[in-house]
């Protein structure tokens, strides 16, 4: 790695860091949800300092119970 990208991590350093796949690096990085990730040119690389952005898949109050129904 180039020493101007020594505050930066690679997609797979940053997997095992925050515990997910590459691939969802990935995705985050695509979908611009990582503040400061560049492409300089086909990989990514992300700040070290970053953390790991909100699953927005999971919202407990998206589908809030109705009364009277039974816990399962």
């Amino acid at each position: 790695m180039d020493m101007r990208f020594s505050d930066y991590k690679t997609v797979k350093e940053t997997a095992e860091e925050w515990g997910v796949t590459e691939r969802w690096v990935l995705m985050y990085c695509n979908a611009g949800r990582i503040p400061g990730a560049i492409r300089p040119a086909r990989d990514w690389f992300i700040p070290c300092a970053t953390a790991k952005p909100a699953d927005g898949r999971r919202n407990n109050h998206r589908w809030p119970k109705k009364e009277g129904q039974a816990h399962e």
